[in-house]
């Protein structure tokens, strides 16, 4: 038994998972970035409208980072996030910013009007509440997100968990089909596919800790001898390396136009 993946395997479950600062793995680990630079073109968005929503906000990271480097910033900003210490992250970070975050389910309606957002954003969304969406959008108001792509980091799953099917849940034809259903008008998409590398289990457990999704219903107990091994796998090739999917997704609402009243 490796006494150095035990000390790594435990010094991984003890680290703070809360928000999305991934700091931890400064390092230990490294990804490629997508060539499109998600956000300093959220920046770029956010300097064009008086509203906007970030949904999923996780700790308001992303979102506080946008804020500082627009132009001009939303004279009405909003952001949702569903777990209870995020949301509690997330106004600490947002509130000096002037943005009102909101606690609720990735899946509940959001609490704002009609037509009420010029931009709704999101990176790494949980899931899409397409019809959600599309309501408070305001027409000619768009849609801006990160998503994770299908298959992404399969090559960890895997190596924890055996040979795992590909949820196509999450392929980007299935984002454009359940976009245009709500009534949205498909702008752009771009993918990548990008590199990933952990340099010690510390990191892989950290990571499954945080991105829970990635195995489900991962613990370091439960898959302790797979992460031993894994350990083990790192010593021998330097990394152990597996690749994330993403694409960038915008879409926009429509604007009707008013029939003309008769003569």
């Amino acid at each position: 038994m490796s006494l150095r993946a035990e000390a790594l395997i435990a010094e991984g479950g003890a680290a703070d998972v809360f928000g999305w600062d991934f700091s931890f793995l400064t390092g230990r680990a490294s990804e490629e970035r997508p060539p499109w630079g998600y956000a300093a073109a959220l920046a770029d968005r956010l300097g064009q409208v008086t509203s906007a929503l970030d949904i999923q906000t996780g700790g308001g990271e992303v979102f506080a980072f946008a804020l500082a480097r627009a132009t001009r910033v939303p004279t009405r900003a909003v952001a949702t996030e569903s777990y209870a210490p995020n949301a509690a992250l997330a106004r600490s970070r947002l509130t000096a910013l002037g943005v009102e975050v909101v606690e609720v389910g990735d899946d509940a309606p959001i609490p704002l009007p009609d037509s009420d957002m010029e931009l709704v954003a999101s990176r790494h969304p949980v899931t899409n509440n397409w019809s959600e969406i599309a309501r408070v959008l305001c027409p000619g108001g768009r849609f801006f997100s990160q998503q994770i792509g299908a298959g992404t980091n399969a090559e960890l799953t895997d190596f924890l968990m055996g040979p795992q099917p590909v949820d196509p849940a999450r392929r980007p034809d299935r984002a454009v089909a359940a976009a245009m259903a709500a009534g949205l008008v498909v702008k752009n998409v771009r993918e990548a596919t990008l590199r990933v590398e952990f340099f010690d289990v510390g990191a892989v457990v950290y990571f499954l800790r945080k991105v829970c999704w990635t195995v489900p219903g991962f613990s370091p107990e439960r898959y302790h001898d797979e992460l031993v091994a894994m350990q083990g796998h790192i010593e021998r090739h330097g990394a152990f390396v597996c690749h994330s999917c993403r694409f960038l997704f915008e879409a926009e609402k429509p604007i009707v136009a008013t029939p003309a009243a008769p003569r």
